[in-house]
């Protein structure tokens, strides 16, 4: 066991034996406090090696220091299911040579799995590990909860390496990721700030415009005839989704109603429903705050969860196949319900589908909560700058001017006019905006492809052009 456990992270890289050309790795359950990847990617450097496929979950503005490795040729491609603007707007502006491939939260397991993106070295940054590799993100000074986006990682890379500043005497208690899939282990002084797992946006809104559109939201999972014992539900972090989970706790407790799971991202919102009996189990792939971090370590009724077993296609069957409601964001949405989580207004790079269109395609009613402007420009277009999300996979849009039902849903359409909602013809949403905004002009274009956009069963759905 000891021989696995080496010196340094150069020490564990040249063991490895990455060359240029080849593959590697991260997760991104750290977030914005993620130390590994700009350690190993300047080691990397520091050794001449070149022309590597990055292969991240997610990259946070705290990578930027990717945008040097890029420009001296160490990174020649990216795969990845988010990228925060900064990155973003470098790679909008033709930064990279080749076209970033994104893909969703489960499509990313689905093509490791399947061979399609091979990955040479997996570095995983472990919170808690054994010298054996058996490791854990629910203990230690840098927790951060599930390590369910590394599962694919481990399992089918070629070398795993993995990176703890939490070393403990083995066998350690309660690992998710088992030495089996392990090769090498390096006891680092930090992977990464817990405190940067919190981003600004996981805090219910006070704004009352949101809070108009969660409660409406509310309104319609009540009248949608989901919600009832065994109801299973997901949202996002933003702040309007946040207050509708808030206002749909108070629902389920004043009606007795019992749900299975929740699922996703975990806040501590979510957390707060399991204790108050909404929900049976959490089935947690992230923790999104502390408050979730602690609760994975103590309630065994709180679950942790690879991305395969969440999202993946490929698996034999997925946990967003059984979610009853889901509650999404968007930077626009068009008439035809098409969706873009991946450019702004100027149509930078600045996000990404994470479980957006995976979560969308499972769940019986996908939900979109978006203002009908923001910064005096419409939700609502005639076509969106990004497809991320096929309207096919979307039933409803809530605003603060009303409810658009996707037409394909005509049951969901009459039960919601019957209970008094405002439905209104989504047409009648983009027109109302630009009664108030006026008509945007459009983004300008380059004709370099600077990105894919990969749907979760590998096709591919949309392209982004530089700006």
């Amino acid at each position: 066991m000891e021989k696995k456990l080496v010196s340094s992270l150069r020490e564990a890289i040249e063991l490895s034996g990455l060359k240029s050309g080849m593959s590697v790795s991260f997760h991104h359950h750290l977030r914005n406090g993620d130390y590994t990847l700009n350690a190993v990617m300047a080691e990397i450097a520091n050794l001449g090696i070149k022309d590597l496929t990055l292969n991240a979950s997610s990259l946070f503005d705290t990578h930027a220091a990717l945008e040097d490795h890029i420009r001296n040729h160490v990174v020649r491609k990216i795969n990845t299911n988010y990228m925060s603007q900064g990155l973003g707007r470098r790679i909008s502006e033709g930064l990279m040579d080749e076209p970033v491939d994104f893909r969703t939260h489960g499509g990313r397991p689905r093509d490791i799995s399947l061979g399609i993106t091979p990955i040479d070295v997996a570095f995983i940054a472990a919170p808690t590990a054994d010298c054996a590799g058996n490791c854990s993100g629910k203990y230690g000074p840098s927790a951060c909860g599930s390590l369910g986006y590394a599962f694919p990682d481990a399992m089918y890379a070629k070398k795993v390496i993995v990176i703890t500043d939490n070393l403990v005497s083995y066998p350690m208690q309660g690992w998710s990721i088992p030495e089996i899939y392990v090769d090498y282990v390096v006891k680092v002084d930090a992977i990464g700030n817990p405190q940067g797992i919190v981003s600004g946006t996981t805090r219910i809104t006070r704004d009352p415009v949101g809070l108009i559109m969660a409660e409406t939201a509310v309104n319609v999972i009540r009248h949608s005839g989901l919600l009832k014992d065994g109801f299973s539900f997901q949202t996002g972090a933003g702040g309007a989704s946040l207050a509708a989970a808030s206002f749909l706790k108070d629902v389920m407790l004043k009606e007795n109603i019992r749900g299975s799971f929740a699922s996703g991202g975990i806040t501590g919102y979510l957390v707060d429903m399991l204790n108050a009996g909404c929900f049976e189990s959490l089935m947690d792939v992230q923790c999104f705050d502390l408050k979730a971090v602690e609760s994975i370590r103590t309630n065994p009724r709180h679950q942790e969860i690879s991305a395969m077993q969440y999202a993946s296609p490929a698996a034999a069957s997925a946990v967003v196949d059984k979610l009853d409601v889901v509650i999404l964001g968007a930077t626009e949405i068009d008439t035809d319900f098409n969706v873009n989580v991946h450019t702004d207004s100027n149509g930078c790079i600045m996000g990404g589908s994470g479980g957006h269109s995976d979560t969308a395609a499972g769940a019986k009613l996908s939900m979109i909560i978006a203002p009908l402007f923001r910064a005096r420009l419409p939700i609502v277009t005639d076509h969106v700058s990004c497809v991320s999300t096929p309207g096919r996979d979307i039933d409803v849009l809530v605003t603060q001017r009303g409810v658009a039902v996707n037409p394909k849903n005509e049951e969901l359409m009459l039960r919601l006019k019957d209970a008094g909602l405002p439905v209104v013809d989504i047409r009648q949403l983009k027109e109302t905006a630009e009664r108030i905004t006026g008509v945007p002009a459009g983004i300008k274009r380059g004709e370099r492809t600077v990105a894919n956009v990969i749907y979760r069963d590998g096709t591919l759905i949309d392209t982004i052009k530089s700006i």
